[in-house]
């Protein structure tokens, strides 16, 4: 009597223990099941979120800052390219300065190249001259300094040079331009030291050849040796600041 109530006793047990093994079994199976969808996201989402910072993160943020920065760099680029229209006008400077490098390397006027002429300047008394180089040469040279004048054998020195009348670039005469210099001869008062010149002597600066000048007028010029003054050369004759 006690064995089969043991049995049953024992099958229940085991039908129990088998019920509670099978309901935990499917539950760590529903957790393992349910676990793994969630791990899987969290994997994927963990997966996804570096691959995300790295290239959405990248094209992003890195996206319109790459923007910008290419913006800039066209921006710069625009900015060179400006630099560029610079340049080009650099270049136009450059032109000018290749036109001032070609003033440069231009030979210096000579005797050989101008024609030295005097004309009388104002009415009587005549106390001033007016002197014109023109470059009758067929290339341009350059005529720098002042005319380096004598007026008589007897007063052997060059007339002195006005510094206010040099130009302020140098003259650069091409084929047939004239440049020109004023000179003072005396003060015009009748009680002054003058003698009469009829011809003098020209040299230009760097060329030791002696030009002869024939003075202006049928009777030449009157010049006191104390009080003349010559200017430079300069490209047109501007009396107003030339004169002395």
């Amino acid at each position: 009597m006690n064995t089969p109530r043991h049995r049953s006793a024992l099958l229940a047990v085991a039908g129990t223990a088998l019920v509670l093994s099978l309901t935990a079994c499917q539950s760590d199976g529903d957790t393992a099941s349910s676990a793994t969808p969630e791990a899987t996201v969290a994997a994927t989402a963990v997966t996804a979120q570096p691959a995300g910072g790295k290239g959405t993160g990248t094209s992003g943020a890195t996206g319109p800052a790459e923007a910008a920065r290419s913006t800039g760099s066209k921006d710069s680029a625009g900015s060179t390219g400006a630099g560029g229209s610079s340049g080009s006008a650099g270049t136009t400077g450059t032109t000018g300065s290749t036109g001032e490098r070609a003033s440069a390397s231009a030979p210096l006027c000579t005797a050989g190249d101008v024609t030295v002429r005097a004309a009388t300047q104002d009415g009587p008394p005549y106390t001033h001259i007016v002197l014109t180089a023109k470059n009758t040469s067929n290339h341009a040279c350059r005529l720098t300094g002042f005319p380096h004048i004598q007026f008589l054998e007897s007063h052997r020195q060059d007339v002195p040079a006005v510094g206010k009348s040099k130009p302020a670039t140098p003259v650069v005469l091409t084929a047939g331009a004239p440049a020109y210099a004023l000179v003072k001869l005396s003060d015009g008062g009748i009680d002054e030291d003058t003698e009469p010149v009829s011809a003098f002597s020209v040299m230009l600066e760097g060329d030791p050849t002696v030009i002869a000048v024939t003075a202006p007028g049928s009777e030449g010029i009157a010049v006191d040796p104390a009080k003349a003054l010559t200017g430079y050369w300069t490209p047109e004759l501007r009396n107003g600041a030339d004169d002395f």
